[in-house]
């Protein structure tokens, strides 16, 4: 309950900064800074003692000669109802498996299993799942790898279902005596449909095969899956094609003709111009939103830029931990890598270079269970492990989403 208050705050604190931004005073930012290192240290302090208990649990379960399965208790003190990929047994199954090609036992054998309904995980039958345990710190490290994913918004609903987008705008009218208003009726007047698409990461076999303990290889395999999942699902939000994979925002065709500007080299370096042509379309709703954009284009475009009297619009904020958190014009601002969205220097005529949004006006839908296949790959003559996860995702809202494209 502690680690859930934590959490809770934390994201307090975090949309009191975004919201009311430049203009909070030295003495509440620096109460919010003692206040965010108390909790990150005390969340820090629970986690890693979450961690030390699940080891040793862990470790007595594997010492346990006769294979018996420590029971969960509930609250009520009763043994409460086990997930079968979350226990020592199968956590080991799943370790030999992965590293040395052992058959999984046939009580844990997936096909045989209730699985979750259109969950869609007939990948191969020689497969595994991940277990809940691993995959609950997959997702976890998930959020510290990617700050877009992080942001969206993410669902786990059933795919291939259409999702209405609700539509209303009530107006007031003035009404004369023994006169009454018009009904105003909630419409749905457009949806959004997610569908099963398979995201995979492929870990070659030499990277485990030393594995020995099952601490060992939570600690190396959860990185790699974790890191290439999260980066394959941010090129995804934002280029993705739709064609098997998420659609990208780049690539989102709902997104109104007015909202997609173009900024010349001059008009890129110039506070007048990006007021006028990119703050100016920014609609009263959506002016909570950030920006994402290329180091580069924030380090050779944004980075020390002024308005008229000199006042810093672009800057750098440094916290005690030696983050860095940038912001343009009192917004939040989203660093990605090139491969995801070019600098602007190095675009090409017409390209996007940055996008203003709510990121929370993209959604991600998943099944939130991977499974791991493994064959010989006889071209490297070395075993490989690929990791599926079943994902797609798509914009919720484009009516606040801007696009600032490259010009002449």
């Amino acid at each position: 309950m502690r680690l859930q208050e934590i959490e809770a705050r934390l994201l307090e604190i975090r949309t009191e900064l975004e919201t009311r931004g430049e203009s909070m005073t030295p003495d509440e930012v620096t109460a919010f800074e003692t206040e965010v290192t108390a909790l990150t240290g005390e969340r820090a302090g629970i986690v890693a003692a979450a961690e030390q208990r699940r080891a040793m649990l862990a470790n007595i379960a594997v010492g346990d000669t006769e294979g018996n399965v420590i029971g969960r208790m509930n609250s009520q003190g009763a043994d409460a109802e086990a997930d079968r990929f979350d226990t020592p047994q199968y956590q080991r199954a799943f370790m030999e498996f992965v590293c040395r090609g052992v058959p999984v036992p046939a009580e844990f054998n997936p096909t045989a299993l209730e699985l979750r309904a259109d969950a869609v995980t007939t990948t191969g039958d020689a497969g595994a799942v991940i277990p809940t345990t691993i995959m609950n710190e997959i997702l976890r490290e998930a959020k510290t790898y990617g700050n877009i994913y992080s942001g969206v918004r993410r669902l786990n609903i059933q795919g291939g279902v259409a999702f209405p987008i609700l539509t209303l705008m009530p107006i007031a009218t003035w009404i004369g005596e023994k006169e009454t208003s018009d009904r105003q009726k909630l419409q749905a007047k457009k949806s959004v449909t997610f569908n099963y698409y398979g995201l995979e990461c492929r870990i070659s076999q030499t990277l485990l095969v030393s594995v020995v303990t099952i601490a060992e290889f939570q600690r190396l395999f959860v990185p790699l899956a974790a890191e290439a999942m999260v980066k394959a699902m941010e090129i995804g939000i934002i280029r993705g094609s739709g064609s098997g994979q998420m659609l990208g925002i780049l690539n989102e065709t709902r997104i109104p003709a007015d909202n997609k500007i173009t900024l010349t080299p001059a008009e890129m370096a110039s506070w007048g111009d990006w007021n006028k042509k990119v703050f100016a379309k920014m609609k009263k709703s959506y002016r909570n939103g950030a920006f994402i954009m290329a180091q580069g284009t924030f380090d050779a475009n944004i980075h020390g830029m002024t308005d008229t009297t000199g006042q810093p619009i672009g800057r750098v904020n440094y916290g005690i931990d030696g983050g860095e958190t940038y912001r343009f014009g009192g917004r939040r601002i989203e660093i990605v890598e090139d491969e995801i969205m070019p600098a602007y220097d190095d675009a090409a005529e017409g390209d996007t270079v940055a996008i203003f949004m709510r990121l929370n006006d993209y959604a991600v839908n998943t099944n939130m269970q991977m499974r791991v296949v493994r064959w010989y790959d006889n071209d490297n003559n070395e075993y490989v492990n690929k990791a599926i996860l079943i994902a797609d995702g798509k914009v919720i809202d484009p009516h606040g989403i801007l696009l600032i494209n490259k010009g002449k």
